[in-house]
């Protein structure tokens, strides 16, 4: 068991990286209502970091996530303050995260634990790592988690999988958009870095919108949707951003808000 005085959450950064490893494994890291305390304020401190252009969110023990604390759940049913309450504002902020994060799924993943990785912007696991929406062996629904989930989801396999319970791999996650990809155990890391690699490329403010553009539903009206994304896109055009972009690329050299190897990543956000 962990002490009191540690933590369940541990936080790193390197060249415009943070990584944000769930380190609960006498428990699976499963979503006790402290390691989700924790995970929310690692995530807004991350998100409130100038320096910070991508969050990496890892794990330590052979399980991702088990999903909900089952112990402390069942100890905190008579007084109603269940540790499931806070799910869904971690998985806002995941999902809403201005900068794009990662998940890297080295092993199981269970009920709660699959809302966590869907809220992702990508996700690489290992061809071995299992996954299982066990809320109905358990008596409840997947209900939180189907705001992330299910967006991800071809509609006949999150029907199988919800209503079954059934454990499946990682080539099945990625088959049905679970995860991005999956990776061969020694190579999980790479693909995570790879992808990091690229984000970084990406401008501050052009990635939060990007997230925003892909979260949105379209206006019925074709003439209102082109209007609103030509919008948006002679904004950026104009902006800060989209000026030091055309002129990186035309001076064949890397913008100014990509992370140099000799630094950190304290790049400031231009603001369109």
């Amino acid at each position: 068991m962990s002490s009191p005085d540690s933590h369940l959450v541990r936080v790193t950064h390197a060249r415009g990286v943070t990584t944000i490893t769930l380190d609960s494994p006498h428990n699976r890291n499963a979503l006790s209502h402290r390691l989700m305390t924790e995970l929310l304020a690692a995530l807004a401190e991350a998100n409130a970091d100038d320096r910070v252009r991508v969050i990496v969110l890892d794990h330590t023990g052979p399980v991702f996530c088990s999903g909900a604390d089952l112990a402390e759940t069942a100890a905190a049913a008579k007084s109603g303050q269940m540790p499931a309450a806070l799910l869904g504002d971690v998985l806002g902020a995941v999902a809403r995260s201005a900068k794009p994060v990662v998940a890297v799924v080295r092993g199981p993943a269970r009920a709660g634990g699959l809302g966590l990785i869907a809220a992702a912007d990508l996700a690489v696991c290992t061809a071995g790592a299992t996954f299982a929406f066990t809320e109905v062996r358990l008596g409840v629904v997947p209900a939180l988690i189907s705001a992330t989930v299910l967006p991800r989801l071809a509609p006949r396999a999150a029907a199988e999988l919800y209503l079954t319970g059934d454990v499946f791999d990682g080539p099945r996650a990625a088959a049905i958009g679970l995860v991005t990809a999956t990776a061969p155990d020694d190579d999980v890391d790479a693909v995570a870095a790879r992808w990091c690699e690229s984000l970084v490329r990406g401008a501050p403010a052009s990635l939060a919108t990007t997230k925003e553009l892909l979260r949105r539903r379209a206006e019925p009206d074709l003439d209102a949707e082109l209007a609103h994304l030509s919008e948006i896109s002679l904004r950026f055009f104009g902006s800060a951003e989209g000026r030091e972009g055309v002129a990186a690329f035309r001076e064949k050299r890397d913008a100014a808000w990509v992370p140099r190897s000799d630094e950190d990543g304290a790049v400031a956000a231009a603001t369109p």
